[in-house]
């Protein structure tokens, strides 16, 4: 029998459990360590008490397990150099370098790099100065969209409808310092009108290969309505969106955009994950992300009908084979169920029940992201606290199983949003 193999990922949420869940379940692997992981994490697969930006701890554990693969979950550990620790010391691990991450991680960059590559998305400024974006924005038509350059948790846009809203956005961000050194440049856009769609590839320096699109739910409140949250629900794939929209996003999106990481050299081994916006026949980049979604990746993970170990592998050694990757038919959806208070201020340490019931229907997998351990009982630990996740052969049945499974489901003050999905079923 082959030597089993051991695996190590970085992150502790939803995204980071579903990605351990499908890692487990290849014949390859014999042990998923999470590092810092949640209260979720059952079976081979075991937490470890280091945090996602500690790169000494981090390889000092994958050296000392002898852990085969390291794969990066939370988008700050690349930022923080850890996927370049390890490759200096000689381990294989997928995940884009401290170079590479930049396009998720300084706007003005990506920004940058999608006007060289003439890459299509919306007109925009970068701007130091508070006074000269406020200026700007006021001098565009409404509405206007303001962007932290660097990292936010998905909480640094902000979309304008009113010169009093550019005047709070820019105050936020660029004086108060909410988000911290993220806030030292801003990007001023248009906004973009159309539906939402999330793109994800793999890729392995040179090749991708495209996924089915996903929709993410951002915001807190049903109807799209309260202020962003890091995403409250996903469907996929998006019916609607055509074979045509898919070649031209893989021609003039995220192959352009390899193609000028490589030329900067900084290419981008990882998961490409650009944010879209899409009207009729137009494409347009919101954003461009270098990992995989959150909570995109759940049910990515739920629709995935290959070995992910052997995938991520080939990512990170330039040898992505696009023929090794099959999907399940069908849909998969997320609904996000989220702490009182979210994306505000919230209370942790709630109790939760009726996990294991919910877990109990029939295509109900429930990826933890939020949750801890506490005296023998699964208690809150954020904001966003639980990812149901239900398969369907239609987009109507796996939506009716997950809210099924909900009810099941209680703690204090618990909150999420009863349309999930419901764009699609407008749009037919």
């Amino acid at each position: 029998m082959a030597e089993q193999k051991r695996v190590l990922v970085i992150g502790g949420g939803g995204r980071e459990q579903a990605l351990a869940w499908k890692l487990a379940q290849s014949s390859s692997v014999g042990k998923v360590f999470v590092a810092p992981g949640n209260g979720g994490s059952t079976g081979i697969i075991e937490n470890v008490a280091i945090g996602f930006t500690d790169g000494e701890a981090l390889l000092g554990f994958a050296l000392q397990h002898k852990v085969n693969l390291t794969v990066i979950g939370q988008e700050a550990a690349s930022e923080a150099g850890v996927v370049d620790l390890f490759q200096a010391a000689g381990l294989t691990i997928f995940g884009p370098s401290k170079a590479a991450v930049k396009i998720e991680s300084s706007k003005v960059l990506s920004k940058n790099l999608m006007k060289s590559r003439h890459i299509p998305t919306a007109k925009y400024k970068a701007f130091t100065d508070p006074v000269a974006a406020i200026k700007y924005a006021k001098g565009r038509s409404l509405p206007v969209v303001v962007k932290a350059d660097g990292l936010a948790e998905g909480k640094g846009v902000t979309v304008c409808h009113s010169h009093k809203d550019i005047d709070n956005a820019i105050e936020k961000i660029m004086v108060q310092k909410v988000f911290g050194a993220s806030g030292n440049s801003i990007v001023v856009e248009d906004f973009l009108s159309g539906q939402e769609v999330s793109i994800h590839a793999l890729c392995d320096g040179k090749r991708a290969i495209i996924f089915p699109p996903s929709q993410d739910h951002k915001q807190i409140f049903d109807g799209d309505k309260g202020p962003n949250t890091g995403g409250i629900g996903v469907i996929a794939p998006v019916p609607w969106v055509t074979a045509e929209h898919l070649m031209t996003i893989n021609n003039k999106i995220v192959q352009p955009a390899l193609d000028g990481l490589t030329q900067q050299n900084s290419p981008f081994s990882g998961c490409l994950y650009p944010g879209l916006m899409i009207d009729g026949k137009d494409v347009n980049v919101v954003e461009f992300n270098a990992r995989f979604g959150d909570p995109e990746a759940e049910v990515y993970m739920r629709l995935l009908d290959s070995d992910l170990y052997k995938i991520l592998l080939s990512c990170a050694t330039g040898t992505l084979d696009p023929s090794a990757v099959k999907w399940k038919p069908g849909y998969a959806v997320t609904v996000v169920l989220c702490s009182p208070g979210y994306p505000g201020s919230y209370p942790k340490g709630l109790p939760i029940t009726g996990v294991d019931k919910a877990e109990k229907f029939d295509d109900i997998v429930i990826f933890h992201a939020s949750t801890v351990i506490k005296d023998k009982k699964l208690v809150t630990n954020g904001g966003r606290v639980l990812n149901v996740t239900a398969c369907g052969a239609t987009l109507k049945s796996a939506l009716n199983k997950a809210y099924g499974a909900i009810k099941s489901i209680h703690f204090e003050g618990m909150q999420y949003r009863t349309d999930i999905g419901q764009r699609v079923a407008r749009r037919a």
